[in-house]
C-alpha cells in the first residue's frame, strides 16, 4: 500500500465535495504585466490592521519615510504597520473602514511628499541568520497571509507540532482575480526563494505547489523555477489540479492534495500540514533577504466599467477612489464597487477607504456582468445549497436558525466551519442571500463570546479583589494581635493588678445595679397600686418610675424653698427631704430598669406622657410654699399676737396646700395609669407616635401657663396678708381651693392631651360629649359658688378657732364635691365611647378629685368634638367649592 508521500510523488489527487463552476472572466486582467499607478496625495493607514494591543509610534506632525513602522506592540498576534510612502502625519482619527459595514477605525492619515523615499533597509544573507532571527524579521515586516485571510505568517512559521507537508497555494479560484497568476509568471524565482526560507524553518518532507489547470503559463514558470532551485531533489513538486470553485480554500485544497479532512474546529497544523500563499512566499523573501516590510501588494483591478483593467502594485493604504480614478473608472447608476471577487467579496458603502494587506481585487462590474440583487423569495427546500456546499454543511438549516436569530442553534450546525464561499447563494433558485445571513449570525456569536469573555475577566478581577481585601483584613488582625501580645508582654505586675481591680469594680457595679433593679421594682409595684395592680405590665412600672423621677426633682426644689428666714427647716421641708430620698431610690430603680430591660414603643410613649404630667403637677405645688413664705415676710408691722396668728395660719395653709397637691398628684398618677393604657393602645404606628409627641408639646405649654396662673394667684394672696388674721385665713383657704383646682385642671388638661388618639367620629359620640360638657360647666359653676360660701368674714381670735374654722370649711367643700361627683358619675357612662370607664364605686377623698377630673375631661372632649365637626364641615365645603 502506497504511503501519502508516495501518492504525492505520483501526483495522486482526491475529489473534493461540493463546489461550482462559475464563468471565468480572468482574461480582462491577466493579459498585461503587473503595472504601477501614480502616487496618491493622501494615504490612509488603519492601525492596527492585523492583531491587537498596539501603540502608536508616531504623532501628528511627524515626518515619516517609506517603510517606517507606525505601531509597536509585544503581543504575539500583533503585526506592525508601516508607512507606504514618505510624507507627514497630518491626522490620527477615525475613518471609514474597508468593510461592508464601513464602521470607523483609527487611521493614520499621511500626506505624501511625492518623493517616495525609503527608510534605511538592512539586507541579510540567509545563512547568517538563525531560525528565530528569520521569524523575527518576518514578524517585524508585518507579513500576513496574502490570500485574503490575513493570518499572521510568523505564527505559521513557528508551529508547535512537526510539519510533514507544506502546500503553496497558487490556485486562485475566483473567476475575476488574476493577481497570483501574474505574480507566478513574473516573479517565480523570488517565490521559490521564499519557499526555500519556509523549507529551512519547517523542514517538511514534501512541498507541493498547487496551481489550477486554467493557469498553464504560471504552472510552466513555477516548474522552471523548481528545476533551478537549490532545494533537495524530490522534496518539491508542482501539482496541477482541476479548475473548480472553491478549490483554493485551505481545507478544500488539503483534501484535494492529500485526501485528508481537517476536523471541525481544528487547524491543518494538527495534521502536520501548513498552507502558504504564493504572495506570502514572495513577501517572506523580500523581508528576510532585502529587509523590506510589507507595504505593497499586487491587486487586480477589473470589470467592464474600468478602462484600464489589470494587476497593479498598490501601496497599503492607497484610497480606493484614487485607484479607480487612475484606471479611468466610468460608473453607472447604482454602481457597485466590490472588494474581492464576485463570490466572496463585499460591496463598499464608501470608496474613501484604503487598500489592506488582504485586499487582492477591486471589481467594478457593469450591469450586464452582475445585475441588481433580485428579490428574495421563499425557500422551496430544493436542497441545491446542501449539494453545492464544499464544507458538507446544511445551509438550509443554518438559514432558518439565522433568520430566526437562533444563533446558538445555528452554531450547533457547525456554522463556524462555513468558509463563506457563496456557493449556496449562487445555486439558490429563490435568490436568498444565504451568506449574508451566515455573516450576521457569526458576528452575533462573536459579540456574545466577547461579552462572555469580558464578564469572565470582570469576575476574575472581582474575585481577586475580594481575596486581596480578605488578605488585608487577616493581615490587620494578625498585626493587631501581635501588638496586643507585645503590650501584654511589656505590662508590669502593677499594671496587671490595676486592670484586674478595674474589672472587679465593673463587675461589682453591675451586680449592685441588678440587685437594685430587683428590690426597687418590687417597691415600686407595691407603692403604685391601683384597682388592677396585679395586672400592671412592666411598661406601667416604667411609667410609674418616670413619674417618681419627676416628683423627686420637684420635691428637691421644694426642699430648697422650705426653710424659714432663720435657716431652720419646717416640717414640710423635712417631709420633702424624705420624699426626695424615696424618689432618688425610685430614680435609681427606674434607670436600672431602663438599662437592663429596654422598653417597647408603647412603654416609651407612656413614660414620656407621665413625665410631662408629673412635671406640671409638681410645678403647681410650688406656689403654696412661696405664698406662705412671702405672706410671712410681708407683715413685719403686725403685733406679737397677730404675728403669731399669722404664722399659725400660714403653717396651716402650707400644710393644706401640700396635702391638696399630694392628693392631686395621687389622682393624677391613678388616672395617668388608666389613661396611659388608652393612649398607649393607640400608639401602634408612626402616625400615633407623632401625635403623642405633639400632645406632649401641648401639655408642656399648658403646664407653663398653669404655673404662671398659680404665681398670679399667689401674688394676689400675698397682697392681702396685711389684713387681720381672719382675712388671711380666708384668703389662704381660697388660695388652697384655687391651687387645688388649678392642679386638677392641669392634670385634666394632660389627660385631654393623652386621650387625643381616641377618635370621636360618629354623631352619637359627639352628642354625648356635648351633654357632658354642659354638665361639666354647671358643676364648675356650682363648685365655685360653694368655694365662695366657704369663706368666712368673722375674725379668728385664737389659734384653736382658726384651726376649727379651717376644719369646718373643708367639710363644706367636701359636701359640694360629693354632690358634683354624684352628678359627674351620672355623666361618665355617656363618655364610654370615647375613653375607658373610670371606677367610681364608694367615694373617698381621692375619688372626689377623680370626679372633678372626669368633668374636666368631658369638657375637653366636647371641645375636641366641636373642633372635629368644624374641621369636617370646612373640608366638605372645600370639596364643594372644588
Amino acid at each position: 500500500m502506497l504511503t501519502l508521500l508516495d501518492q504525492l510523488d505520483k501526483g495522486t489527487l482526491w475529489r473534493s465535495p461540493g463546489g461550482i463552476h462559475p464563468p471565468e472572466v480572468k482574461f480582462l486582467s491577466n493579459t498585461t504585466p503587473i503595472g504601477q499607478l501614480p502616487l496618491a496625495s493622501t494615504y490612509l493607514v488603519p492601525v492596527p490592521q492585523v492583531g491587537e494591543n498596539c501603540t502608536l509610534a508616531v504623532k501628528v506632525g511627524d515626518s515619516v519615510l517609506k517603510g517606517t513602522p507606525l505601531t509597536q506592540g509585544t503581543s504575539i498576534w500583533h503585526l506592525p504597520v508601516h508607512a507606504p510612502t514618505s510624507g507627514t502625519i497630518v491626522a490620527i482619527e477615525p475613518r471609514a473602514s474597508n468593510h461592508a459595514s464601513a464602521l470607523p477605525v483609527n487611521t493614520c492619515v499621511i500626506a505624501a511628499d511625492g518623493k517616495d523615499t525609503w527608510c534605511e533597509l538592512v539586507q541579510n544573507q540567509l545563512d547568517d541568520l538563525s531560525h528565530q532571527q528569520i521569524v523575527d524579521k518576518v514578524r517585524s515586516a508585518g507579513i500576513a497571509g496574502m490570500g485574503g485571510a490575513a493570518f499572521p505568517t510568523h505564527i505559521k512559521l513557528n508551529p508547535v507540532s512537526e510539519i510533514d507537508l507544506v502546500i503553496i497555494n497558487g490556485v486562485e479560484c475566483e473567476p475575476y482575480i488574476s493577481a497570483d497568476d501574474r505574480l507566478m509568471r513574473e516573479y517565480s524565482q523570488d517565490i521559490l526563494a521564499g519557499i526555500g526560507i519556509i523549507h529551512r524553518l519547517l523542514t517538511p518532507k514534501r512541498i507541493v505547489i498547487a496551481i489550477e489547470d486554467n493557469k498553464p503559463e504560471a504552472a510552466k514558470a513555477m516548474q522552471a523555477a523548481v528545476s533551478q532551485c537549490g532545494l533537495p531533489a524530490g522534496s518539491i513538486r508542482v501539482t496541477v489540479i482541476p479548475t473548480k470553485y472553491p478549490s483554493g480554500g485551505e481545507k478544500q485544497l488539503i483534501q484535494i492534495i492529500t485526501g485528508r479532512e481537517v476536523p471541525s474546529g481544528a487547524i491543518p497544523a494538527k495534521l502536520g500540514i501548513v498552507v502558504h500563499n504564493v504572495g506570502t512566499a514572495f513577501a517572506i523573501h523580500q523581508a528576510v533577504t532585502q529587509g523590506k516590510p510589507l507595504i505593497e501588494r499586487v491587486v487586480t483591478v477589473t470589470g467592464k466599467n474600468v478602462s484600464k483593467p489589470g494587476n497593479y502594485w498598490l501601496p497599503i493604504g492607497t484610497p480606493v477612489d484614487h485607484v479607480l480614478t487612475a484606471t479611468e473608472f466610468t460608473p453607472e447608476p447604482d454602481q457597485k464597487v466590490i472588494i474581492g471577487g464576485p463570490m466572496m467579496g463585499h460591496a463598499l458603502a464608501n470608496i474613501q477607504v484604503p487598500i489592506l494587506k488582504g485586499t487582492n481585487c477591486i471589481l467594478v462590474p457593469s450591469s450586464q456582468e452582475i445585475g441588481s440583487s433580485p428579490e428574495e423569495k421563499a425557500c422551496i427546500r430544493c436542497g441545491e445549497c446542501a449539494t453545492a456546499c464544499p464544507a458538507l454543511l446544511l445551509p438550509q438549516q443554518l438559514f432558518w436558525h439565522a433568520k430566526a436569530e437562533e444563533y446558538d442553534k445555528a452554531a450547533s450546525y457547525n456554522l463556524k466551519d462555513c468558509i463563506e464561499c457563496g456557493c449556496c447563494s449562487y445555486v439558490c433558485p429563490s435568490d436568498i442571500p444565504l451568506v449574508e445571513y451566515y455573516r450576521i449570525a457569526k458576528s452575533a456569536l462573536k459579540q456574545a463570546a466577547d461579552e462572555k469573555q469580558q464578564a469572565e475577566r470582570a469576575k476574575q478581577r472581582f474575585d481577586a479583589r475580594l481575596a486581596r481585601l480578605e488578605e488585608e483584613k487577616l493581615a490587620r488582625e494578625a498585626k493587631a494581635k501581635e501588638a496586643s501580645e507585645r503590650r501584654q508582654a511589656s505590662m508590669t505586675g502593677t499594671d496587671k493588678n490595676a486592670v484586674a481591680e478595674a474589672m472587679a469594680r465593673i463587675a461589682a457595679k453591675k451586680a449592685a445595679a441588678a440587685q437594685a433593679v430587683t428590690g426597687e421594682s418590687i417597691t415600686e409595684e407595691s407603692s403604685v397600686t391601683t384597682t388592677d395592680t396585679t395586672e400592671v405590665p412592666k411598661g406601667k412600672a416604667a411609667v410609674a418610675a418616670a413619674i417618681a423621677r419627676a416628683k423627686a426633682k420637684k420635691a428637691a426644689q421644694a426642699n430648697a424653698d422650705g426653710t424659714d428666714t432663720n435657716g431652720a427647716e419646717t416640717d414640710s421641708a423635712k417631709t420633702d427631704n424624705m420624699v426626695n430620698v424615696d424618689a432618688n431610690d425610685s430614680i435609681s430603680a427606674t434607670d436600672a430598669i431602663a438599662q437592663e430591660a429596654p422598653l417597647s414603643q408603647k412603654d416609651k410613649v407612656a413614660a414620656a406622657i407621665a413625665r410631662a404630667k408629673a412635671k406640671k403637677a409638681a410645678q403647681q405645688t410650688d406656689t403654696a410654699p412661696l405664698e406662705s413664705t412671702e405672706t410671712t415676710d410681708s407683715t413685719p408691722e403686725l403685733s406679737a399676737d397677730d404675728d403669731k396668728k399669722a404664722k399659725v395660719a400660714a403653717a396651716v395653709a402650707r400644710a393644706k396646700a401640700k396635702k391638696a397637691a399630694q392628693q392631686a398628684e395621687t389622682a393624677a398618677s391613678d388616672i395617668e395609669v388608666s389613661n396611659t393604657e388608652i393612649s398607649v393602645s393607640d400608639v401602634n404606628d408612626a402616625e400615633a407616635i407623632k401625635k403623642a409627641k405633639v400632645a406632649a408639646a401641648v401639655a408642656r405649654a399648658k403646664a407653663k401657663k398653669a404655673s404662671q396662673q398659680a404665681e398670679t394667684n399667689t401674688e394676689n394672696g400675698l397682697s392681702q396678708t396685711a389684713t387681720p388674721a381672719v382675712d388671711s385665713t380666708a384668703s389662704v383657704q381660697a388660695d388652697v381651693n384655687a391651687d387645688a383646682e388649678t392642679a386638677v385642671n392641669a392634670v385634666a388638661t394632660d389627660i385631654e392631651v393623652s386621650i387625643t388618639d381616641v377618635s370621636v367620629n360618629d354623631a352619637e359620640a359627639i352628642k354625648k360629649a356635648k351633654v357632658a360638657a354642659a354638665v361639666a360647666r354647671a358643676k364648675a359653676k356650682k363648685i365655685a359658688a360653694a368655694s365662695a360660701e366657704s369663706k368666712t368674714d368673722a375674725e379668728i381670735e385664737s389659734v384653736d378657732e382658726t384651726q376649727t374654722e379651717a376644719n369646718v370649711t373643708s367639710p363644706s367643700i367636701a359636701a359640694t364635691l360629693d354632690t358634683a361627683t354624684t352628678e359627674a358619675e351620672a355623666v361618665l357612662p355617656s363618655v364610654e365611647s370615647a375613653a375607658e370607664p373610670i371606677e367610681t364605686a364608694p367615694l373617698s377623698s381621692d375619688e372626689l378629685k377623680k370626679a372633678r377630673i372626669a368633668a374636666t375631661i368631658a369638657k375637653a372632649k366636647a371641645k375636641k368634638a366641636a373642633l372635629a365637626q368644624e374641621a369636617n364641615a370646612s373640608s366638605d365645603s372645600s370639596v364643594t367649592n372644588d
